[in-house]
């Protein structure tokens, strides 16, 4: 296989990383005008409307002005007048913050049932991303048009995780009007009660009737108790109350919950709906704690009446048994949305060719890898794999013309992004920089656009936007964008100094800063590699870093020469594992010490392991880190590369006389 193309995308990384980083956008301000918009920040953080006021005047000619003028009116926006809204929404005509506080006034609107001035307004929410929005707006359809909305209602509130007041507005006066069955407000208690989010069942049933709160909060703290005194469940409403009581056991203790609706009154009290739907919560709970009863817990219920999470941790337990017939038949019952998930096309592909028995059926596994296969993600990776194709990368885009990157240049919304970013403010930059992108205009910028935008952000080296705006490319894909190679020197050279695959290095530093150097996270992780300060300690002592302070994890050498050191320290004790080093950097070492089972467990395809780890972020971390890996062995080394060698498989570790190291941290 020829890797002429990946070698060009080298050149084009190797030359990209040696620009330098643009200045400020212009209008960036010196840092006295930075400082004030700081200021503010910090002061509508605290929601310090009259510091806000004060300090509005001092920021009229920033660059980052509409910010200002947005923390400052956000912050008073319920005692606000309209004439006072409108000025802001005409002033700024067309940026984020005037469709931002267009959003907030909406919500507000909504709350106070102001609704000739909400339907006034909603026409011109370009955003249209919130769902209680959505849903106010939904109900002042069916009040004035008497529209039929109960499904989009039900979709969007059934959706949300958290407890919220629009849909649940529009949800409740749906309940009384009778447009919306009780069954709704039941299907949304047993989501609050599987996920921990009580507010969210309470709520929904005291839509139902007030008077039942109560009785869903004590069946929360406590559903033992609640089991222990009910002998009958013979209304509808019990019967609800029990499978709620059901489903919060299920989630404190899977195997006691299954001894429990084995009962034989439950067995001829409940419908086989609500059986059904706790059987796979039971499932699920075994499936997290990799119980070897998860599948035989499923199968007591109906698929086609469980929720789509319960079929997705259906078919891990069915492939950590190794029940193809049983990943063939969760998958045939998902949603078609959830079908066309890439990870449960690959999983479905694979049952059909293990099951088959005609052409057809290899024909039809065949077709659905065809139809995900590509570089863009893990399975789309794994399906190039199945299908017996060399993971090549696509030939690089046009370039980019002058115009295309004037025009880029040149978008007010990407330039305060970038200001934005510059002076300290990420979290507002991104969300401008993302709405730009996405949502200004209706579907979002077009590729070409995108890629554009893209290179705006690799030239200023904000890395994040870079690779966020270039992936989501739909008809083409520049994979010098998606994949850059910043630190490109100081990372090679650290990774061979100590035998690393410096792809492996790249491909975890990708998704854990996306190389923003002084990136932290919400538990003190810090700097590329994200290291957790006490880690951070240990390492240095363990690496012979004698000299090491604190403070110099966010510097660049530092951070890469201790993230690397403890990388190469969980790989060697994982005896080269990539996926279980991956999870170790994640989760801690202990956790999948744990997942891979003890002397007698079942040695796995890594993929099947990966998509069996318990933590959803430590299982999306696994699949993007070797993902990642294995795009950058093929740029970095211009040599075909398989992901599916580097995950091998997974089991109980080897007898090999070699002890664990159980102090790493």
């Amino acid at each position: 296989m020829q890797f002429t193309t990946i070698l060009t995308l080298i050149g084009l990384l190797v030359s990209l990383a040696g620009l330098p980083a643009q200045a400020q956008p212009q209008g960036a301000g010196t840092s006295a005008s930075d400082a004030v918009m700081l200021d503010m920040r910090e002061a509508f953080n605290k929601s310090q409307a009259k510091r806000l006021s004060e300090l509005l005047p001092r920021a009229q000619n920033h660059v980052l002005a509409p910010w200002a003028a947005y923390w400052e009116l956000r912050a008073r926006l319920e005692t606000a007048t309209p004439d006072e809204i409108s000025r802001f929404l005409t002033r700024f005509a067309g940026t984020y913050q005037e469709d931002r506080l267009r959003n907030d006034w909406l919500l507000l609107l909504g709350q106070q049932q102001e609704w000739g001035t909400f339907m006034a307004e909603y026409p011109n929410f370009r955003m249209n991303d919130d769902r209680s929005v959505q849903c106010y707006a939904l109900l002042t359809d069916f009040k004035s048009n008497e529209r039929d909305v109960a499904q989009q209602v039900e979709d969007r509130w059934l959706a949300l995780r958290e407890a919220d007041e629009g849909c649940a507005t529009a949800a409740g006066q749906l309940l009384q009007a009778k447009k919306l069955p009780a069954h709704t407000a039941w299907l949304r208690a047993r989501l609050g009660m599987e996920n921990g989010k009580p507010r969210v069942a309470v709520q929904a049933v005291g839509l139902l009737d007030p008077e039942w709160a109560n009785t869903v909060s004590a069946i929360y703290a406590n559903p033992e108790h609640y089991l222990e005194g009910r002998l009958l469940a013979l209304r509808a409403r019990t019967k609800e109350l029990v499978t709620l009581a059901m489903i919060r056991l299920a989630v404190k203790d899977p195997e006691l919950a299954a001894l429990e609706v084995d009962k034989l009154r439950w067995k001829t009290q409940l419908s086989q709906e609500e059986r059904s739907w706790v059987w796979g919560v039971i499932g699920k709970g075994a499936a997290i704690r990799q119980s070897d009863k998860a599948l035989a817990f499923f199968l007591n219920g109906q698929d086609k009446l469980m929720h789509a999470d319960h079929l997705a941790w259906k078919v891990r337990a069915a492939l950590r048994a190794g029940r193809w017939e049983q990943v063939a038949a969760a998958t045939a019952a998902m949603t078609e949305s959830q079908r066309q998930e890439a990870a449960w096309v690959y999983w479905r592909a694979r049952a059909l060719l293990a099951l088959a028995k005609m052409p057809a059926d290899r024909a039809e596994a065949q077709a659905l890898l065809q139809s995900v296969a590509g570089v863009q993600g893990f399975y789309e990776l794994l399906a190039q794999e199945e299908l017996g194709l060399a993971i090549m990368p696509p030939p690089p885009p046009e370039p980019l013309t002058a115009a295309e990157k004037a025009a880029a240049n040149g978008n007010p919304g990407l330039q305060r992004a970038l200001a934005a970013i510059a002076i300290g403010l990420r979290a507002d930059g991104v969300r401008e920089w993302n709405y730009s992108t996405n949502l200004h205009t209706r579907g979002g910028m077009g590729d070409r656009e995108l890629l554009a935008a893209a290179d705006l952000a690799c030239r200023h080296e904000v890395w994040d936007r870079c690779i966020n705006t270039s992936e989501r490319t739909k008809s083409v894909i520049d994979l010098a964008q998606r994949f850059p190679m910043p630190h490109k020197q100081a990372v090679l050279v650290r990774s061979r100094e100590i035998g690393l695959d410096p792809a492996y290095v790249y491909g975890l530093i990708r998704q854990e800063s996306r190389f923003i150097v002084d990136a932290r996270s919400v538990v003190g992780a810090s700097g590329l590699m994200q290291v957790m300060p006490a880690t951070a300690s240990w390492t240095a002592k363990k690496i012979g870093m004698t000299d090491f302070k604190p403070h110099q994890i966010t510097e660049r050498d530092t951070n890469i020469a201790i993230g690397t050191g403890y990388l190469k320290l969980v790989l060697d004790d994982f005896a080269g594992s990539m996926p279980m080093a991956a999870a170790a950097y994640n989760a801690g070492p202990g956790r999948p010490r744990a997942w891979r089972g003890q002397a007698g467990a079942p040695v796995l395809e890594a993929a099947i392991w990966a998509e069996n780890v318990p933590f959803t972020e430590t299982r999306d971390y696994v699949k993007k880190v070797l993902a990642n890996t294995t795009i950058y062995a093929a740029m970095i080394s211009g040599q075909t590369q398989s992901l599916k060698a580097r995950l091998g498989k997974v089991g109980p570790r080897v007898a090999d006389g070699t002890a664990a190291a159980n102090d790493l941290p």
